[in-house]
């Protein structure tokens, strides 16, 4: 079976991935039938060029994605041209859908990481605010002794 996946290239904690059409039998770095795109996850946002021509080929072909490279073809919106597709729509239509469907996602992306950066301020506000510890005053409690005759005076009360 064929899939379409990430194969990692780059040096040393500087991460280049392709995404590629392999045999799913062959290991991760293994030879590929085609490349289909590259990311670049270094950058801000993540720099994704793809074919998106080839990418319809091999999914129409029954090449099945990973959860990741599935995750790159909807943000980049060629599982929406599938999908309109094979629905009957003309080329405007797909066209037009999936313009906007790449907005949402990059307003998304920006609001979603805006949302990260303002919890990073206030975790690291929290961090160097001074601990105040508040000591509530708390009311001497009464001696066991005094509490059990009125303990025992409810039940005869309740009795009566």
């Amino acid at each position: 079976m064929v899939k379409l996946r990430l194969r990692r290239r780059g040096r040393k904690k500087h991460p280049f991935y392709d995404i590629i059409a392999i045999d799913g039998r062959d290991r991760r770095d293994g030879a590929s039938i085609e490349r289909v795109g590259f990311i670049d996850p270094m950058t801000t946002p993540k720099a994704v060029t793809l074919n998106a021509d080839r990418a319809l080929y091999w999914l129409n072909v029954g090449a099945q994605p990973t959860e990741v490279v599935r995750e790159i073809l909807s943000r980049e919106g060629v599982l929406l041209r599938r999908h309109l597709g094979f629905k009957g729509a003309t080329d405007e239509e797909i066209e037009a859908a999936v313009a906007k469907h790449r907005e949402v996602a990059a307003a998304r992306y920006s609001r979603l990481k805006q949302r990260r950066s303002d919890r990073a301020r206030a975790k690291a506000e929290a961090a160097k605010a001074p601990v105040v510890e508040e000591v509530a005053e708390v009311a001497p409690e009464a001696p066991a002794e005094e509490a059990a005759p009125a303990e025992e005076a409810a039940p005869e009360a309740a009795a009566e």
